[in-house]
């Protein structure tokens, strides 16, 4: 892959690395207070997503670590920190995770998430601004990895099916994630004119006419992330089938 390469200092001026991680340290440990409790047998029961169980998430989330442990070093020191898990690699070793007990799978990703948190410890403050490439080939800032991570945590802990739901996200998060989220539903074009949480106080405008979906943010969220379902809407809509998720950030960068 090619190698990361810097851009404008600008990028990174907005945004509080330090709360960003403290947002994701706060997901990792709401995460790992729903997990202490888990036995054998439910890590074998389904999971939110069809087809996966509870083992099935812990070890993606866990896999996932790895990738944005991969990107931060890369970022750091120019140098892949050794071979990059294609697509194939990460499905074999999802299968195979799976399989494992409770403690094994808890310990695999409380290694991976420490492993994480401190590559960002170490990123000089310069070398957040450097692009790396996502597996799907889109480019992002070595910072926006973080906020990668922190949708992964929230989102993932929702699909474990164990109490956690869209209603305890944090606010910062939700806004956040609809920012994002609405921004590329934007540029991809999207049956909706319009989307407003209405506990926010927010709104956003997708196109100049159709239908708008209105509700509580974490709601809406939900709904956009495929985690929820569409009974906000109008009853005489037709809801607009969630896209896949998650979608490359708008703008993007590189």
């Amino acid at each position: 892959m090619p190698h990361p390469t810097d851009i404008d200092r600008a990028d990174i001026d907005h945004v509080d690395i330090p709360a960003l991680l403290d947002d994701l340290h706060g997901s990792a440990t709401r995460l790992a207070n729903t997990l202490d409790a888990l036995t054998d047998r439910q890590v074998c029961e389904p999971s939110a997503l069809p087809g996966w169980s509870r083992g099935h998430v812990i070890t993606h989330l866990a896999r996932s670590a790895d990738a944005y442990h991969w990107l931060l070093t890369l970022a750091r020191t120019s140098t892949e920190p050794g071979p990059r898990a294609d697509a194939a690699a990460l499905d074999r070793a999802l299968r195979e995770g799976a399989e494992r007990d409770a403690a094994a799978l808890i310990a695999d990703l409380r290694g991976t998430l420490d492993r994480l948190f401190g590559a960002a410890r170490a990123m000089p403050a310069g070398r957040w601004s450097t692009l790396v490439s996502a597996l799907a080939g889109w480019r992002h800032p070595a910072w926006f990895t973080l906020r990668r991570a922190w949708r992964e945590l929230e989102t993932h802990h929702v699909d474990l099916n164990l109490g956690y739901t869209p209603a305890d996200w944090p606010t910062h998060y939700v806004a956040w994630a609809l920012d994002d989220t609405i921004a590329s539903l934007t540029a991809r074009g999207c049956p909706l004119a319009r989307i407003e949480a209405t506990d926010l106080d927010r709104a956003w405008t997708l196109a100049p006419a159709g239908p708008t979906a209105t509700g509580f943010g974490h709601a809406l969220l939900a709904w956009l992330c495929g985690r929820g379902p569409d009974t906000h809407l109008g009853s005489d809509l037709q809801p607009p089938t969630p896209p896949p998720w998650p979608m490359p950030p708008t703008p993007g960068w590189g």
